[in-house]
């Protein structure tokens, strides 16, 4: 019969058993940041906190208001709000030079002897 060796099937000696499982570093409860806390991400939309002074001119007013849209959106959709405000603000542009002022009084007659 084969006789064992002592410390065969045994842990090897020198490497102490884990006491628990360590934390891994670069975990935020690690660097002392709660994990209710949520991680900042600059792919996330984020207010730029621009302030936009009315015009006074209704139809402008509605379209800087427009503008705040964007605050809320991803990056990719920001072109299309300021494409649409654009188109809105030359609509309005051109809405106040085709407006017709008071009528042009008629040229009197002339009569040619």
């Amino acid at each position: 019969m084969a006789r064992a060796e002592p410390g065969a099937g045994a842990e090897p000696q020198g490497v102490p058993e884990p006491a628990g499982v360590p934390e891994p570093q670069g975990v935020p409860e690690a660097q002392g940041v709660s994990a209710a806390e949520p991680a900042y991400d600059p792919a996330e939309p984020a207010p730029l906190g621009i302030p936009r002074t009315p015009t006074g001119n209704a139809e402008a007013d509605a379209q800087l208001e427009r503008l705040a849209d964007v605050d809320h959106l991803a990056t990719d959709g920001h072109l299309e709000v300021y494409e649409d405000v654009h188109r809105g603000l030359r609509d309005a542009l051109t809405a106040l030079d085709a407006r017709p002022g008071p009528p042009v009084p008629p040229r009197p007659y002339e009569s040619r002897s």
